[in-house]
């Protein structure tokens, strides 16, 4: 019999963050800083960053209302992060998770990660999120502020090497 020798390559799909709109107006505001940092990485592509309407008017209103010079910018860098913009769950969808996080503003949100299959969930949000471990467990997702985020990209990237 003939000594085949076969090698397995895996394939790593690219990293998927969700951010939210607090982290994600935190990349767009800061020129420095875990989140611009995720930001540029997807600039780059070695990353993704998703998020579903609700983030986008949420961050589009946030910011025209208290710093409305910048709107074009922040709309631009998020065209340049090539940020994947998906639509918001159904209110049907969102009905099923309602007793999975405190505030039902928050449920579309965790209900789009979830459905989009993300690697990590960005949020600078302590109230509804981090501090609410019950919501990481119930969900499964990873769930942390962009230095967390940063810092378990950084780990994923080496494993990559």
């Amino acid at each position: 019999m003939k000594n085949v020798s076969v090698t397995i390559r895996i394939i790593m799909l690219p990293i998927n963050l969700f951010f939210d709109s607090s982290a994600l107006i935190a990349g767009i505001i800061s020129d420095k800083g875990a989140a611009r940092a995720l930001l540029l990485l997807a600039e780059d592509r070695k990353l993704k960053i998703s998020v579903s309407d609700q983030v986008i008017v949420e961050v589009e209103r946030n910011i025209a209302k208290k710093i409305p010079k910048i709107l074009h910018v922040a709309r631009e860098m998020i065209r340049e992060s090539n940020v994947i913009i998906y639509k918001d769950p159904s209110k049907e969808k969102v009905r099923d998770y309602l007793n999975w996080i405190d505030l039902d503003a928050d449920v579309p949100i965790l209900v789009s990660a979830i459905k989009i299959h993300v690697d990590y969930l960005v949020t600078l949000n302590t109230k509804h999120f981090l501090n609410n471990p019950q919501v990481t467990y119930r969900s499964g997702l990873r769930i942390g502020t962009p230095g967390d985020a940063l810092s378990w990209v950084r780990e994923q990237m080496k494993k990559i090497k």
